[in-house]
């Protein structure tokens, strides 16, 4: 696929319909509201000079280090990540370098994915296509996430999961009766 196409895939995730052009992406670069479309822009094109133009590499690495700073996206420009790609919200994502995302993938604020450097599942993930991460998740380790599969909020994930699979973190359960005492300081 060619960058346009990628391109294509990542806007219409955001609703953006138009065709491709370079008016459109800098009109977006400029005055679109979600950070997910800016990084979106940066990131495809740094992929596609990456071996092709060391000038216009250096100009979309900056701008994508730019974007990332912005708007708290720690992803590197080698993740191999496919068409479609959509982030909802700011900040706090972070994803291994050697991560290899699938097509059409959302990616929530606050979720992590990572490397296991010891252990049976040591190594960096693999996700498959159409999966939802959810906000404060993590994926840790050399597993294989199937297509298909949500992973809810907060949850932590360090074991394959088959398509088609929904993994949630733990209900939450009352643990105290000591409430918010210490916590809500300064009121008076």
């Amino acid at each position: 696929m060619t960058v346009k196409q990628i391109l294509q895939q990542d806007l219409l995730r955001y609703d953006i319909r138009k065709p491709v052009s370079l008016f459109l992406l800098l009109k977006l670069a400029f005055t679109h509201v979600a950070p997910g479309v800016k990084f979106s822009i940066a990131f495809r094109y740094c992929q596609h000079y990456r071996r092709k133009n060391r000038v216009l590499f250096y100009f979309f690495f900056r701008l994508l280090r730019r974007v990332k700073y912005k708007y708290g996206f720690d992803i590197s420009y080698r993740t191999v990540i496919g068409p479609g790609l959509y982030i909802g919200h700011f900040g706090g994502i972070v994803i291994h370098g050697d991560t290899v995302i699938g097509s059409n993938c959302n990616l929530s604020q606050g979720m992590t994915i990572g490397v296991l450097a010891r252990g049976k599942n040591a190594g960096i993930p693999k996700i498959g296509d159409r999966v939802f991460i959810g906000p404060g998740a993590l994926i840790l380790g050399g597993i294989s996430i199937g297509n298909d599969v949500l992973i809810g909020a907060n949850s932590v994930v360090t074991f394959d999961v088959a398509d088609f699979n929904v993994v949630a973190a733990p209900a939450s359960a009352v643990i105290s009766q000591k409430g918010s005492d210490g916590y809500i300081i300064n009121t008076q």
